[in-house]
C-alpha cells in the first residue's frame, strides 16, 4: 500500500479553523487519506510494474527481430526471382 505524506495534523487544524468540529475534521482527514491511498495503489506503476513491462517489451522486440529476418529473406528471394525472370526474358 502506498503511503501519502502530508501533514494530517495541519489539515485537521485548517478544517477546525474554518469551523468544522474536531471529530468531523479528523474523520474527514482519515477518509481523505484512505481514498488517496487507494487511488495511488490502483493508478500508479511501481518499479516492479515497470520492470515487468520492460521485460515483456524486450521479449516482443526479440520476436519482431526474428520476423524481420524472415521477411528480409523472403524479399531477397523475391528480388532474386524477379532478376532471374528479367534475365531470362531479355538475354
Amino acid at each position: 500500500m502506498s503511503t501519502i505524506t502530508f501533514d494530517t495534523h495541519k489539515f485537521v487544524k485548517q478544517l477546525e479553523s474554518a469551523g468544522v468540529p474536531a471529530a468531523q475534521a479528523e474523520a474527514f482527514v482519515n477518509a481523505q487519506r484512505d481514498i488517496l491511498a487507494e487511488a495511488l495503489d490502483s493508478a500508479l506503476a511501481t518499479k516492479a510494474d515497470v520492470a515487468d513491462l520492460r521485460s515483456d517489451l524486450k521479449l516482443e522486440a526479440a520476436g519482431l527481430r526474428g520476423e524481420l529476418g524472415t521477411i528480409r529473406w523472403m524479399i531477397a528471394a523475391l528480388i532474386a526471382l524477379a532478376v532471374a525472370n528479367f534475365a531470362k526474358q531479355f538475354f
